[in-house]
């Protein structure tokens, strides 16, 4: 059953997929539809999943269930085809865990792993650069880190 997300506990699982392109307003409308569709009728085991789903920045999808109801493999595997399902219908990649995203100027920005440091060494990215941190794991993480400045992320083991 969704759930706003000041209404999950602290301690709710979080997951996060970045899309590979920024999204129009039309697309990001249709996958703000699919996603609450979706957290609609998430279950584990056949009991509903208190859950949220969004669309955040045009790009990123956040997924969040109250871990107390126990989300099990298959209902994160649910998850995981549906946005497969939603990347195909819209031709975008929510999978590519190798780009980076930052914000510049109130936009987000992405860089290659393999171009990080290099972005680094240039300065278009410094240790106050604003990082999106894709692997946070809960609603507290997700609330209080997941933009944090460079110097605070576990990319610097990128630089």
């Amino acid at each position: 059953m969704r759930r706003d997300l000041i209404a999950l506990p602290e301690d709710s699982k979080v997951w996060i997929y970045q899309a590979d392109q920024a999204l129009s307003e039309e697309v990001s409308q249709l996958i703000k539809a699919d996603l609450y569709d979706f957290s609609m009728s998430w279950s584990s085991h056949g009991k509903m999943l208190d859950s949220y789903s969004h669309l955040f920045h045009y790009q990123f999808v956040v997924m969040v269930a109250d871990g107390s109801n126990l989300p099990s493999g298959c209902s994160i595997d649910s998850s995981v085809h549906f946005l497969e399902a939603l990347g195909k219908k819209y031709g975008v990649d929510f999978f590519d865990r190798m780009t980076f995203a930052y914000m510049e100027d109130d936009h987000v920005k992405f860089v290659k792993s393999t171009d990080f440091a290099e972005y680094y060494k240039s300065n278009k990215i410094n240790d106050e650069t604003l990082i999106f941190d894709n692997l946070v794991d809960t609603k507290s993480k997700f609330i209080e880190g997941w933009i944090k400045p460079l110097k605070d992320s576990w990319h610097t083991k990128f630089i």
